[in-house]
């Protein structure tokens, strides 16, 4: 029986192409948008993971930060880490992880007549130990170079194209401000990341920024990395209560720092990317309401249309039961062809922006399942009237109708 009406469905499709192709459209319109959008979310969400994961998954992020104390509303500047909190970490917790920090600035970075404004980063002697950097040319920074403050820098691959062109960077002399530094190593090109651009950049011993750039002692971040992900939990606690000795804050009191890992930047940035896509895709969403409606018009067309062919099919013994399942079969292979039309269509809108954006094209299983199932629901919902309808049409009064 339920064969039978699909295949009359099918055929009452068939018999009116262009029409049945106009009712799918606000379907297809609708589906293909929320396809589209949970693929390059996804896909998008993915990306984010795979860069911060090659920064490093057991990494642990202490910084300064702006506090407010409990007894005032206002917000009180904290002081800035320094050299004394990266040594007192490193005696007590050095032996049980690699502890490394960074200071920063944007300095104009020149040679000869050419130059740009780049990202310049002191770093102590384990920094590179904790980034996975890939090398182009060169070398990256020696520990001696490191605890002697030596005038050398490894630059980024935007640096070594703004100032050298082709030409290999490795042994010029190049200037960072006032002082000068001999490039040993140039860095290949990572491109743009959720952190922001990566490219232009020169690394240099932390000494050398804190006496010829900054001339302070203080540092941006203080970088630690766990043994294993099991133990970033635990040695965030121990961090944090080593911070609020260093720092002297009494208890009770907020602290005047942070300290994240890596896994939940992971965490915070995929729960973004999935609220905002969840959103967009409730938006696109309204226009397959729009498409049920669409398809309860039609239907409700078609059952006038063929008031006749109820009346002949009752006469012959159809009950109201048959009438009601044909239609709304009807509606709901009729609904269901535009979902799989705009599946295929929001798959390959996807497929094409992902592919301009440089992101995973990563669909969800799960999401085509679902939207398939939507489908078929707004069909059954939207072709419930126009099904009933039908099916309470007295058999005398249909055979009547011209």
């Amino acid at each position: 029986m339920f064969l039978e009406s699909v295949r009359l469905a099918l055929r009452s499709i068939a018999r009116n192409k262009m029409r049945s192709l106009l009712t799918l459209l606000g379907v297809i319109i609708g589906v293909a948008a929320v396809i589209a959008l949970l693929t390059i979310g996804g896909g998008a969400r993915e990306q984010i993971r795979a860069e911060m994961a090659g920064q490093g998954s057991r990494l642990i992020f202490v910084f300064a930060g702006m506090v407010r104390d409990p007894a005032s509303p206002a917000e009180i500047e904290v002081q800035p880490l320094t050299n004394e909190h990266l040594m007192n970490l490193d005696k007590s917790i050095g032996q049980h992880a690699t502890i490394a920090a960074q200071a920063e600035t944007r300095l104009r970075v020149s040679y000869g007549a050419r130059g740009l404004s780049a990202q310049i980063r002191g770093v102590s002697e384990s920094y590179f130990t904790l980034r996975e950097w890939t090398l182009k040319r060169g070398r990256l920074l020696s520990p001696l170079e490191v605890a002697s403050h030596a005038g050398t820098c490894v630059i980024g691959s935007k640096v070594a194209k703004a100032l050298f062109g082709t030409e290999n960077p490795i042994g010029a002399r190049i200037r960072i401000g006032r002082p000068h530094c001999r490039v040993v190593g140039e860095l290949a090109p990572k491109g743009a990341s959720f952190a922001g651009e990566q490219d232009a950049l020169a690394l240099i011993p932390l000494g050398l920024f804190q006496t010829r750039i900054s001339g302070r002692n203080e540092l941006a971040q203080i970088l630690i990395n766990a043994p294993s992900e099991a133990l970033v939990a635990p040695l965030k606690v121990r961090v944090a209560k080593e911070m609020r000795r260093l720092r002297r804050i009494a208890p009770g009191r907020n602290d005047d720092f942070q300290v994240d890992d890596m896994a939940e930047y992971m965490r915070q940035a995929g729960s973004i990317i999935g609220n905002v896509t969840a959103i967009l895709g409730a938006i696109a969403a309204i226009s397959l309401l729009v498409g049920g409606i669409g398809i309860m018009n039609i239907m409700l067309v078609s059952v006038t249309e063929r008031t006749r062919e109820i009346g002949i099919r009752m006469a012959i013994g159809a009950r109201q039961r048959d009438i009601l399942v044909q239609f709304l079969t009807e509606a709901s292979v009729l609904s269901l062809l535009g979902g799989l039309i705009g599946i295929g269509l929001g798959l390959a809108i996807a497929w094409v922006v992902t592919a301009f954006m440089n992101v995973s094209f990563v669909p969800s299983l799960s999401a085509i399942s679902a939207i398939a199932a939507v489908s078929v629901m707004i069909g059954v919902v939207f072709g419930f009237l126009p099904a009933l309808r039908g099916a309470r049409l007295d058999p005398i009064d249909a055979l009547r109708h011209e």
